[in-house]
């Protein structure tokens, strides 16, 4: 038996630390960065708390290999979206997207607009 405030304060600290960078931050790379930790910590807690029970192979061990996995997929496909938006914006801020869809407040110029952009390269 382990004793449980260490990994449960650590795992809330990620979780926290990880919703801090999603709310607070614009860059998208730093959001995925505070998806991670959040992740993380949700795999901190699975692993101790399977720990704590004394077999370290039961249901929390492997819930971790499939948020790893699933951890993994996920950072291959956000940092494609984030390619592709600094590609079409030449941005990877968050508010810059939003700024540029709500600039002619119908969205009637973003297609002129799109193809003013495509012409300039």
């Amino acid at each position: 038996m382990i004793h449980l405030a260490g990994p449960y304060l650590l795992a809330s600290l990620l979780v926290g630390i990880g919703v801090y960078g999603i709310l607070a931050r614009r860059n998208l790379v730093l959001v995925l960065i505070g998806v991670e930790l959040v992740l993380n910590g949700a795999t901190v807690l699975l692993i101790s708390t399977s720990a704590s029970r004394g077999d370290l192979w039961s249901g929390g061990s492997v819930l971790t290999l499939f948020v790893i996995t699933v951890a993994a997929a996920e950072v291959v496909l956000a940092l494609g979206v984030i390619l592709a938006a600094y590609r079409l914006r030449g941005s990877i801020d968050a508010a810059a997207g939003a700024e540029a869809g709500t600039a002619t407040g119908d969205g009637a110029g973003s297609a002129a607009a799109d193809e003013d952009r495509v012409s300039a390269r």
